[in-house]
């Protein structure tokens, strides 16, 4: 028997008591996010707003099979936002515009009336060719057969779920609808869970019900926040966990309306995607202020473009030779921008000496304001990610995730401390 079949259908249970401390964790992170956000100026609110989008954007596409190109999806999203900086493509495929147009919409008009026709519009929007994957598929409209969700090759599929019959779609929608439209007497993060949940069980449309499902979760976060800026996705969290999301949703789709098991599982996705969201403001900050520090130094294109590339976190570890791969120019070009920008303090050698040198984005007065201002730092890893944790003069307290990358040079020595501080913790320096 699955969910909409219960008799008790679709009055859902949870065990409150049992979610309190994360859901108390979660409305602090949620806070204290917001906090910080408050006093970013106007200029690095909208990079981090935009940052959060293209993520987003990005991760909800993957879950269901569909890789972008990260650098058009920035800049659809930029052009819409109206941030230059950020453009750095001229183009971007119908489909990356229609993404984007759903999210900024929803995101814009979050606290408007949930009508079928906006959610079919939307849907709409996903499918522009009326394609999915090579298969004409039903778009703008609920769906007019029956849904399986299968896995396994032709001969061998194992059915995970079947969704309401078609014809009972107009009714399970239209209550749906209502009680998200209504006024809500939960916390908003319990009711973006159950949005998620209730919309994807009924799986209204032949394609794109998860994106939405996702939307529609944001949405109800949105309501609680009461903003239209949203600076944190569950999207990104849920590719990294994909397993365990669709193990856990296939358990509560096939369970007794008790949903605690759900909800808990989305509390923790959902502070992994605020904890997500802090590291993309000190990354937005950090690159604020490598620019600002950078201002009056003449760089090529090459330098420009490429160090952006290591700020925004594509790459890891600059060499020579990731750099002439880069930027498909040779060796000795390499070498020279390299040298230019090691001469004018930006590049710093990670270890003077080494027969294959590496480089990090380094400013020269950087030195004694570590050794001065930082203290007991190192490096920790929790629930399978790495942190930097130490204590600021100013700032306190802070932990700031890094890359596995940068956490594997560091334990194998090839990073030093100072550098790693320098790259994550800029924003802290005067």
């Amino acid at each position: 028997m699955y969910i909409h079949e219960l008799d008790t259908w679709p009055q859902f249970e949870w065990d409150n008591e049992g979610i309190a401390m994360l859901l108390e964790e979660a409305i602090r992170r949620q806070s204290m996010l917001y906090g910080r956000l408050s006093n970013l100026g106007f200029d690095d609110k909208m990079k981090t707003l935009a940052e959060n989008l293209t993520y987003d954007v990005v991760q909800s596409s993957e879950i269901e099979g569909v890789h972008l190109n990260t650098d058009e999806v920035r800049s659809s999203i930029a052009r819409r936002l109206g941030i230059e900086s950020m453009i750095k493509s001229d183009t971007s495929s119908h489909y990356i515009d229609g993404v984007v147009s759903v999210m900024l919409d929803a995101m814009e008009n979050y606290d408007a009336v949930l009508t079928k026709d906006k959610l079919c519009a939307w849907q709409a929007s996903f499918f522009p060719t009326g394609f999915s994957g090579g298969s004409k598929i039903e778009v703008g409209n609920y769906r007019t057969h029956e849904e399986h969700i299968v896995s396994g090759f032709l001969g061998r599929e194992r059915i995970h779920y079947v969704a309401p019959s078609p014809q009972r779609l107009e009714e399970e929608m239209s209550k749906f609808l209502s009680w998200f439209n209504a006024p809500q007497s939960q916390p908003s993060v319990i009711c973006s869970a159950i949005a998620h949940l209730w919309f994807v069980s009924i799986h209204p449309f032949e394609d794109g019900n998860g994106r939405l499902a996702r939307i529609l979760g944001d949405m109800m976060l949105a309501r609680g926040n009461q903003s239209h800026y949203k600076f944190f996705n569950i999207s990104t969290a849920i590719n990294h966990d994909k397993r365990h999301y669709y193990s856990v949703l296939e358990t509560v789709q096939h369970g007794n309306g008790d949903i605690t098991e759900w909800i808990e599982w989305y509390i923790k996705t959902l502070i992994t995607a605020v904890i997500d969201a802090n590291a993309i403001v000190s990354a937005v900050l950090n690159k604020s202020r490598f620019w600002t520090n950078a201002a009056g130094i003449d760089l090529n294109r090459r330098q420009r473009d490429t160090l952006n590339r290591f700020l925004d976190g594509y790459e890891a570890k600059i060499t020579t030779k990731m750099w002439a791969a880069l930027n498909k120019c040779s060796k000795d070009t390499a070498i020279r921008d390299i040298k230019d920008l090691v001469d004018k303090g930006i590049l710093h050698e990670d270890h003077i000496g080494a027969k294959r040198p590496s480089y990090s984005i380094y400013c020269a007065d950087y030195d004694q304001q570590i050794t001065d201002n930082f203290k007991r730092v190192d490096l920790v890893q929790e629930n399978g990610s790495f942190y930097l944790k130490g204590e600021h003069k100013s700032v306190g307290k802070f932990s700031e995730r890094v890359l596995p990358l940068d956490a594997e040079r560091f334990q194998s020595g090839d990073l030093p401390l100072n550098h790693i501080i320098a790259k994550y913790c800029s924003y802290m320096m005067e």
